[in-house]
């Protein structure tokens, strides 16, 4: 498990001097093909946060060079990460018994935070479900890890007014454009010197960490309450027949249709038609597979899955109508059942990851 260590050790030197060294090192890297190379930090910084305490003056100058220093090691943090481990749905439920109420469920690739754990039940929270659910289904330690690694994503808020992305990291490079205050960014590279890659329309763009607050997201589940309000606007939208238009595979209204398209021109805005399509039908596979939300409003504003759902953007785009005729047709066809992806249900900016690569993006 990804742990935080601290090892303190001290080298003492004949009459006036004393030479100390001291190595904190936090193993917070993410799991090999994340995008995260070079990464600082990563889920295991979210969830095992490390602190940088110094020794005091080194005990004393080791108690007026007596020297009775030995190694020391604290003991590690527990990793409070939890991870849906299901190919569709996980009840989560108001105690530690198959016959408790159920007060949510995580779909796949949810995770959420240990609260408590007893007699192969876990207590824990994800999004606004706290409740209970069987250790058999879920995932701990190195296994979370490496999972919350693989589906979940760094993300950036600006910081500040106004923010340059530039094109090489530092100060001195060329300015790709400019980043209001407030708007939050998917981070691709995060590296160790105060700077971390994102992708500025379509381009690798670099902007300081000074300026910016980082955190790694991850799906969470929903509660019964939040199930329902979500069927209710489903069938509610669902009567309103006039509007509908039956595009092969899936019959949904024009204002659903919009929100598809408006999704793809955020994330595949600058990609070819087939980029676009691929985006499409990883939202419409998600749809059919069982383990996510059964709607596309429902998978699009999952939490912790498409960043412009979570930054606003994409309800800017959708009202103003700012997509693109192609985006609405790659819409329509990942709605008559076109996929280009075969049943894949995930994608990132392409950056050596294992999968199907399209333009800019690895699919997996």
């Amino acid at each position: 498990m990804t742990r935080c260590r601290k090892l303190f050790t001290t080298v003492a030197a004949v009459l006036m001097s004393l030479c100390l060294f001291l190595e904190a090192g936090m193993a917070a890297r993410a799991s090999e093909g994340t995008g995260m190379d070079k990464t600082c930090g990563g889920v295991a910084a979210v969830f095992n946060p490390g602190s940088g305490n110094s020794v005091d003056v080194v005990n004393a100058t080791a108690k007026e060079l007596n020297l009775d220093l030995t190694a020391e090691e604290e003991e590690p943090e527990e990793c409070k990460l939890v991870m849906a481990n299901v190919q569709n749905a996980l009840n989560v439920r108001s105690d530690a018994s198959e016959e408790s109420d159920k007060v949510g469920m995580l779909y796949k690739d949810c995770g959420g935070t240990i609260l408590e754990r007893r007699d192969g039940w876990t207590k824990l929270q994800s999004g606004n479900i706290i409740g209970w659910a069987s250790d058999e289904y879920l995932l701990f330690d190195e296994d979370a890890l490496a999972l919350a690694n693989s589906v979940g994503k760094m993300v950036a808020t600006v910081d500040t007014e106004t923010l340059r992305v530039r094109q090489e990291p530092n100060t001195d490079a060329g300015i790709w454009g400019l980043l209001p205050g407030g708007e939050v960014v998917e981070v691709l590279n995060q590296y160790d010197d105060g700077w971390v890659c994102i992708d500025f329309e379509g381009e690798d763009g670099y902007v300081s960490t000074e300026f910016l607050v980082l955190d790694f997201v991850i799906d969470a589940g929903e509660t019964m309450e939040e199930i329902d309000a979500r069927v209710k606007a489903e069938k509610e939208a669902q009567m309103e027949a006039s509007r509908h238009k039956n595009y092969g595979e899936y019959t949904t209204d024009a204002d659903t249709t919009m929100l598809l398209a408006a999704l793809i021109y955020c994330e595949a805005g600058s990609e070819s038609y087939e980029g676009k399509l691929a985006v499409g039908a990883v939202v419409m596979n998600r749809v059919r597979s069982g383990a996510y939300p059964n709607s596309i409003h429902g998978v699009i504003y999952a939490s912790g899955q498409f960043t412009p759902a979570m930054t606003g953007k994409l309800n800017s785009v959708y009202a103003s109508g700012g997509y693109t005729a192609e985006c609405v047709q790659a819409a329509q066809e990942a709605l008559a059942g076109a996929s280009n992806v075969g049943d894949l249900t995930h994608f990132r900016r392409n950056n050596g990851r294992d999968g199907l690569v399209i333009g800019n993006h690895v699919f997996y």
